[in-house]
């Protein structure tokens, strides 16, 4: 028997009972349908934290009082009695940082109530920015304009706004040189920012931008503390320089001793993603062990459907024996049939994880990336496990006696 008749008899086996085979087939598919799911998770994830969550290119660095990501409660606790950081501050890293090719500051009032004529909402990022923040962030402006010097320096009444701003309260109108009310405060809209969508069930557009002057007079400048963004004059030696540069300008301001850690956080997209890798291992890591469970079951499953398809066919070995075939030609066709059964599931496991991946991004817009190395992977892995829990049978259906299978009888 060659490998192509071994393969028809296994479908056909398959075909012919269409329930055994479902319930066979079931802790493969759903091993690695998990695995499919995880890593198209994960890899459209780390595109979208590369690209769009940080929005930080190689040149940029943030100075913060804290950092954006605790690892401990002790850091936490340790950050905590840090001294803020002020507009002073961000002003002397302006003056001092020769390697920066723009410094800017931003604050952030967590939500607020923005209310046009009748309408309103409850839930909007309110962001005090200085000019410089736009190129640092790559903020794009499809209508209108962004923030500009004059507005910071004369804390002017103006605001940047996103497009869910735009849908809930000016839909269907030009909203440029509109007057919003910002938790109370009248401002004049002056431009509107690029839609980027949702990602992970929350919007990214849902903000408004106003110049960080005014933010402090509304909100009172010792509500929070400063964030000073930087980027630098080019990658690499210039990156670094820069960093060292600002850090040295910030210890001597905040007066932190020589040996001493510095008493504020500098991180780059570099730091993030390393956070973001280890983090995004870790969970890798974890939901494939459990995929594995599954797939541990799927081949013990696998396992007892042969040996009982063993059993049923002893007759057929008997004669197949009897005509000439050799021992290994017996093992080889029962290998076959079980792999063959577990690529089944497989193909079955990646259309499935293929799903539910771009389901659930439909969804709540959880990013997902379907990579080719991980459908190969996922077919290699299914067929493993049928050849691995297909030995046993296998090796028990060769070594069956012509004439004992001959005579027997089920």
């Amino acid at each position: 028997m060659n490998a192509s008749e071994a393969i028809k008899i296994a479908l056909q086996a398959l075909w012919a009972n269409k329930l055994r085979s479902a319930l066979t087939l079931l802790g493969v598919v759903i091993g690695v349908a998990a695995v499919i799911a995880v890593v198209t998770f994960v890899n459209g994830i780390n595109g979208y934290v590369a690209e769009r969550v940080f929005r930080l290119g190689a040149d940029v660095f943030m100075i913060g009082r804290t950092s954006n990501v605790t690892r401990s409660i002790d850091q936490h606790l340790e950050e905590e009695k840090r001294k803020r950081i002020e507009m002073a501050d961000y002003q002397a890293v302006l003056d001092g940082c020769r390697s920066c090719r723009y410094v800017g500051a931003s604050t952030m009032w967590p939500t607020g109530k923005v209310r046009y004529e009748e309408q309103s909402s409850s839930d909007t990022w309110i962001r005090g920015w200085t000019a410089s923040m736009a190129p640092i962030y790559d903020l794009e402006v499809v209508s209108g304009r962004a923030l500009n010097e004059a507005d910071v320096e004369n804390a002017a009444p103006v605001a940047v706004i996103g497009w869910d701003v735009v849908d809930k309260l000016l839909p269907g109108t030009d909203p440029l040189n509109k007057e919003l009310r910002v938790d109370g405060r009248i401002y004049r809209v002056i431009g509107v920012g690029k839609k980027e969508g949702k990602t992970l069930g929350q919007s990214r557009d849902n903000y408004v931008l106003i110049p960080i002057t005014s933010w402090m007079r509304q909100y009172g400048s010792n509500r929070t503390s400063v964030r000073i963004s930087a980027k630098a004059n080019g990658v690499g030696p210039s990156m670094d320089v820069a960093v060292d540069e600002a850090r040295a300008i910030m210890r001597s301001r905040r007066h932190d001793l020589p040996g001493q850690p510095d008493s504020f956080s500098i991180e780059t997209n570099a730091s993030f993603l390393s956070i973001w890798s280890n983090l995004s291992g870790t969970f890798f890591i974890v939901m494939i062990a459990i995929a594995s469970i599954s797939l541990i079951v799927g081949g013990i499953v696998i396992m007892n459907i042969m040996l009982v398809s063993v059993t049923e066919r002893t007759r057929e070995i008997g004669i197949r024996k009897a005509l000439g075939a050799r021992r290994q030609d017996v093992m080889l066709q029962f290998l076959i049939e079980a792999s063959t059964m577990a690529i089944v599931g497989g193909i079955i496991g990646i259309a499935s994880g293929i799903a539910v991946a771009k389901t659930v991004t439909a969804i709540i817009g959880m990013p997902s990336v379907i990579k080719l190395w991980a459908v190969f992977a996922g077919l290699i892995v299914s067929a493993s496990v049928g050849i691995f829990f297909g030995v046993y049978p296998a090796t028990r259906a060769a070594k069956l006696e012509p004439i004992a299978a001959l005579r027997f009888e089920q």
